[in-house]
């Protein structure tokens, strides 16, 4: 019986001790804030942080071009910067008529059915002419 209890005890410390440790980061970090600092909220909203008011623990967010002030406990954590933008040539445009999707290059345009009613006449065209292709590549 006094081992059972013994071993309640220590997990119980343990258990605690991890959740102290945890807590002390987070205030750590939030003291630490500095403008610059890509930060997300606790409600998962990212932005940069301008301005942070030590008196009243208010945090200044910039987030696509608007500001918005936030309580320094509301800050979960730092967001590391994103990698490179990627490459212009790799971004899709959609083209003005709908349903059809054409690369930024001059590639053209792929057909793409808004339903499954059109699925299967689309597979039976390309079918016809996958055949018709190998017919006249055959003579």
């Amino acid at each position: 019986m006094i081992i059972l209890i013994v071993v309640l005890l220590g997990l119980m410390f343990f258990m605690s001790s991890r959740t102290r440790k945890q807590q002390r980061e987070a205030q750590q970090f939030r003291a630490e804030l500095a403008p610059g600092q890509e930060v997300m909220t606790g409600s998962g909203m990212f932005g940069t942080v301008v301005e942070v008011d030590e008196e009243s623990d208010v945090v200044t967010i910039e987030s696509a071009g608007s500001r918005t002030r936030w309580l320094r406990a509301a800050i979960a954590k730092r967001v590391d910067t994103p990698a490179d933008e990627p490459a212009e040539a790799d971004v899709t445009e959609q083209s003005g008529s709908t349903g059809t999707i054409s690369p930024a290059g001059s590639a053209p345009a792929v057909d793409v059915p808004d339903d499954l009613s059109g699925l299967d006449s689309a597979q039976r065209e390309y079918r016809e002419q996958q055949r018709k292709a190998e017919g006249d590549s055959g003579k």
